[in-house]
């Protein structure tokens, strides 16, 4: 199998995991807050964070090019602090982990409605903080169903290729990703390496799929 397939799989594989690290503890944060809090404009909110699953992902990249354009709002303040964003490794992670993040969220906030909050109370007539309650006993009771939330954001970005392509484009050695690679290897007719990227695709999704549905149904029982 040519280097370069190794390459590129070994890249995807690291991207996704640094936007899956990035997506946790603010997914986290999002789930637990949206299972146990009420508040104006928490409908506002879900529908926002669910956005990247219904928007087609080229329509979701098309809007962060705008915004990390040097004459957008976020693009301005990078360029300004001389932080090279668009069409680098990082452009890729942040694709990554904006369409990943809605299925943490999801997942996760699932797990925390299901924890009973007679613990939660009970901690808190003990003296425990909400901060400590959360770290003792929410988040170790819910801790099945994050973790898979967290396996079906990695899954997610491993696949992403739209908003990626978007904002990253699919420079070899750069920024080329498992999907894109596939892609622009059919697009020029080399169905070898296409269909050895393929393969390797289907072995790391299926894997990540099938942990985080394990995990997820015995968190049930």
């Amino acid at each position: 199998m040519p280097v370069e397939i190794w390459q590129i799989s070994w890249f995807t594989i690291l991207v996704a995991s640094l936007a899956t690290l990035i997506m946790m503890p603010f997914g986290i944060a999002v789930a637990w807050l949206l299972a146990r809090w009420t508040f104006t404009g928490k409908t506002a909110l879900e529908t926002f964070i669910s956005l990247p699953l219904v928007l087609p992902p080229v329509a979701t990249g098309l809007i962060l090019l705008r915004l990390l354009a040097r004459r957008g709002p976020v693009g301005r303040l990078l360029d300004n602090a001389g932080i090279e964003f668009l069409f680098t490794w990082k452009a890729v992670v942040l694709a990554m982990a904006v369409l990943g993040f809605p299925l943490l969220v999801r997942t996760a906030r699932a797990g925390f409605e299901q924890v009973n909050q007679r613990y939660e109370l009970v901690a808190q007539t003990l003296g425990a903080s909400r901060l400590r309650v959360f770290f003792t006993v929410s988040l170790p009771l819910a801790s099945r169903a994050v973790v898979a939330g967290i396996l079906l954001a990695f899954s997610r970005s491993l696949g992403e290729f739209g908003a990626t392509v978007m904002v990253a484009g699919s420079i070899p050695g750069g920024t080329r990703t498992l999907a894109s690679g596939i892609y622009n290897y059919v697009e020029i007719g080399q169905d070898t390496n296409a269909n050895s990227l393929l393969i390797i695709s289907i072995i790391l999704a299926f894997g990540a799929v099938w942990l985080s549905n394990h995990i997820a149904r015995s968190a049930n029982h």
